[in-house]
């Protein structure tokens, strides 16, 4: 199904690895980026094949949780990396990764919930 390019717009966030909604195959684009997103055993669930908006769904949680996981590990770093016996520089750059990861992690949730609107506009 194509929708009009008029109903989606298309912003900072929407994934260069999925083609503008409305083009031919955007949403066969939109599947095969979502799929990156989740464990590999998910991606080839028959009804997240079937149904790419429960894919988005399922994408989304899944990074919700990785963010967590991710400021967990920022949070805790000072005080448990010292006693792993690691050296100040690496919990230093430990840290500068951490944060780093957390903005790349909430760019992509932006993503999914661009793309997420996307494949909800296209089935209506």
């Amino acid at each position: 199904m194509t929708m009009p390019l008029t109903t989606t717009r298309l912003g900072p966030d929407w994934p260069c690895q999925v083609k503008a909604p409305g083009s031919y195959d955007w949403e066969r684009s939109a599947a095969k980026w979502l799929r990156e997103l989740v464990p590999a055993r998910y991606a080839s669930y028959p009804v997240f094949v079937r149904h790419p908006v429960l894919l988005a769904r399922h994408a989304q949680i899944q990074v919700e949780h990785e963010i967590r996981v991710v400021r967990t590990a920022l949070r805790t770093a000072r005080s448990d990396l010292p006693r792993a016996g690691l050296h100040e520089g690496v919990i230093e750059h430990t840290i500068k990764l951490y944060a780093a990861e957390i903005t790349q992690l909430q760019h992509i949730a932006r993503s999914i919930r661009a793309v997420t609107r996307a494949l909800t506009e296209s089935g209506r």
